[in-house]
C-alpha cells in the first residue's frame, strides 16, 4: 500500500502491547442495573482490554483499561456532546499518564438510521477513512426483523483513504454480544491500532445500546 498513516502514530513496537495485534475479539456482558462490561481478547484469547460501562449516561465517556482491576488506563473515548445521531467521539491515548489525542470517530446520523456509517478523523478532524455497515438491504432487514439479525449478523468494513484495512463481524450468539475485528489487511498499521481498537469498542457499545 502506498497511502499514509491515519495519524502520526509510533511504530508498532513503540505502542502498548495491547495495540500490536491485527485481530481483536470483543465480548459484551450485560450487568443488571449498573450497565455492562466489555472484554477485548487477542488472537490467543489473552485479555488485552477491559471496559466497564455505566448505565444511564447522556454523554459517553469511556476509559479502556489493560486489566480487569482497572489500574492501567490505555485509551479514553469521549463524546463531544450529549449522545445524538451525529455524535463525534474523540479518542485519546492515556497510557503514559498524559492525554494525547489520536483521532476521532463521527457517526453519519441520518444515514446510520438505515445503515451504520462512520467517518474516521485524524488529529485535526480531517477525514482519513470510513466505517461502513455491509449491504443496505441487509442492514434494513436487521432493523425490522429480529430473527434476521441473528441469522445474518452485522458486518462492518474499515477503509483508510479508500483502501480496505479491516472488517468487523458480529458473532451469532443470542445471549452474549461478540464481535471480531480483523485488521490483517493492514499489516503495516496504516490504521493506527489505538484508533482501530477504539472504533471496534465504540461500535460494540453503540450497537449494544441500540439493541
Amino acid at each position: 500500500m502506498s497511502f499514509q498513516a491515519a495519524s502520526n502514530q509510533p511504530h508498532f513496537a513503540q505502542l502498548h502491547p495491547a495495540f500490536r495485534h491485527n485481530q481483536y475479539r470483543i465480548r459484551r456482558h450485560i450487568l443488571t442495573l449498573v450497565g455492562a462490561k466489555l472484554e477485548v481478547f487477542g488472537p490467543s484469547e489473552e485479555l488485552l482490554m477491559f471496559i466497564r460501562m455505566k448505565a444511564f449516561k447522556l454523554k459517553e465517556d469511556i476509559t479502556i483499561f489493560a486489566d480487569r482491576e482497572e489500574t492501567t488506563p490505555l485509551l479514553r473515548i469521549r463524546a463531544r456532546n450529549i449522545i445524538d445521531f451525529s455524535a463525534t467521539y474523540d479518542v485519546f491515548d492515556v497510557s503514559h499518564g498524559s492525554q494525547y489525542k489520536v483521532g476521532a470517530l463521527r457517526r453519519k446520523g441520518l444515514k446510520s438510521i438505515i445503515q451504520d456509517s462512520w467517518l474516521i478523523l485524524g488529529q485535526s478532524d480531517e477525514q482519513v477513512g470510513e466505517i461502513q455497515e455491509d449491504s443496505g438491504a441487509l442492514a434494513i432487514l436487521r432493523r425490522i426483523v429480529d430473527l434476521f439479525a441473528l441469522i445474518v449478523p452485522q458486518k462492518f468494513k474499515f477503509s483508510i483513504k479508500g483502501h480496505p484495512v479491516g472488517t468487523m463481524e458480529q458473532n451469532r450468539n443470542p445471549f452474549v454480544m461478540k464481535m471480531t475485528a480483523d485488521f490483517s489487511a493492514d499489516p503495516q498499521g496504516y490504521f493506527d491500532r489505538r484508533l482501530a481498537a477504539a472504533s471496534a469498542v465504540l461500535l460494540c457499545v453503540i450497537e449494544g445500546k441500540q439493541k
